[in-house]
């Protein structure tokens, strides 16, 4: 079974109510893995533990093994669930040596959701919850948190246009930046983008919608975004370009919106809004755009209507939360907003963060070269490091095997009759 065996030794070495504690938990953990292997038998892996006894799973070769540094992280584990991993995980007491996304397809089961967390970990959730909704004043601060850490860190990995969002592959050979621009085109030909039109990109990111919507189709565009290094950025290329006067971009909110625009899109932003604020934002929607105006929202969806992950929203996205289609849907049906193409592209986004993930790791160096600079530590630089290997892997993991979704969601204020009658227009058929 392993170097050592230690089941037959649960006494050994156990004189104190502390180490009885920590045997019956390091139990615990085994009977979790041999249930987790039972239901995932084409993933043998191993387990060492911080005692340096290693355990087995499965038959054939392994995929991974995971690694637990001290005794603490079994306490992690089972008392705050997904953060407690996270937190350990990015500290470096959790080590996954080899395949991190068979791990993370494993821990994705229904019998590790079932893992209860304790009551104080339920308490910093719901407080890391209220403190983080998007309110005006504090949607500035979600957003900057994410999207203002560099520049440079996210040219590292992402591709020549800046855009972080799911790209459209139409061959598997395709690049991240040809993909990229075939999404934005996509995008384009579902919106029946017409030379001389006015459209809205609500979180505009880095601009790329933008710049390619008045490239190729000849459209005037304003952006939207909370972001301040997003928002240099596009306006520095919109001068250095000389398009001020078909292009403008905006340092504000989506309440902050004036205008009426033939068209309106916004990509990867809706994840942001939280369902609280979902009746506002199609109200602006609705105001924003003309009558019979068509619109698209790209969004990360999911198949179940939960709260996102507990780690993701305290790490990575505070104030976020990941929609539900149906409920997205019943909303827009109450403001008179006509969705007539609704498509899910899945596995172009597992594709995209794959993609990512290849270009993070092939520029390791480089970024903690950066990020150093801006996090003044060695240590602090390999926490952000990890967690966005994390991230990443994870958010893969979910669209391939989980219940992540990625919609785009094209519709009409008020109805539309003058629409083509099938999908040949997007293709160019």
């Amino acid at each position: 079974m392993g170097d050592k065996t230690w089941q037959n030794k649960y006494y050994e070495g156990s004189g104190s109510c502390l180490n009885l504690l920590f045997n019956f938990m390091k139990l615990t953990l085994d009977n979790l893995f041999k249930t987790l292997s039972l239901n995932s038998p084409e993933i043998p892996f191993e387990v060492e533990f911080w005692d340096g006894t290693k355990e087995r799973y499965g038959s054939g070769i392994k995929k991974f093994k995971l690694v637990l540094k001290n005794k603490e992280v079994i306490k992690r584990i089972l008392g705050a669930g997904s953060i407690g991993f996270g937190e350990e995980f990015m500290k470096g007491n959790v080590l996954i040596k080899g395949d991190i996304q068979e791990f993370l397809k494993m821990a994705n089961s229904k019998i590790v959701a079932l893992l209860k967390i304790s009551l104080k970990t339920k308490l910093k959730i719901f407080l890391n919850y209220i403190f983080s909704l998007g309110y005006l004043s504090q949607s500035k601060k979600n957003i900057s948190y994410h999207y203002d850490l560099s520049n440079d860190f996210y040219s590292l990995w992402l591709d020549d246009t800046l855009t972080y969002s799911c790209a459209y592959f139409r061959k598997e050979d395709d690049s991240l930046n040809q993909a990229q621009l075939q999404k934005y085109d996509y995008i384009c030909k579902k919106l029946q983008l017409k030379k001389g039109e006015n459209l809205i990109d609500v979180g505009c990111g880095w601009g790329g919608m933008m710049f390619y919507a008045l490239q190729n189709y000849g459209v005037r565009c304003e952006g939207y975004t909370l972001s301040k290094k997003q928002y240099d950025y596009v306006d520095n290329n919109i001068k250095k370009r000389n398009l001020s006067h078909l292009l403008k971009v905006y340092l504000k909110d989506y309440r902050e919106i004036h205008g009426k625009f033939d068209k309106f899109v916004s990509i990867g932003m809706f994840e942001h809004i939280g369902k609280k604020f979902y009746p506002i934002f199609f109200d602006i929607v609705k105001k924003s755009l003309k009558p019979k105006g068509i619109g698209l929202i790209q969004t990360i969806g999911s198949s179940k209507d939960k709260p996102t992950d507990p780690w993701i929203t305290k790490y990575i996205f505070p104030g976020g939360l990941i929609p539900a289609l149906q409920v997205v849907i019943k909303i827009m049906n109450q403001k008179n907003l006509v969705f007539f193409d609704i498509e899910d592209l899945r596995m172009h986004y597992a594709k995209t963060l794959d993609k990512w993930i290849e270009n993070l790791e092939g520029n390791i160096d480089k970024i903690k070269s950066v990020m150093i600079k801006s996090l003044n530590s060695v240590e602090k630089t390999e926490q952000f490091i990890r967690m966005w290997q994390l991230y990443l892997n994870g958010s893969s993991v979910s669209f391939k095997n989980g219940n992540n979704r990625l919609y785009q969601i094209t519709f009409s204020n008020g109805l539309k009759n003058q629409l083509p009658l099938t999908r040949n227009y997007i293709y160019g058929v």
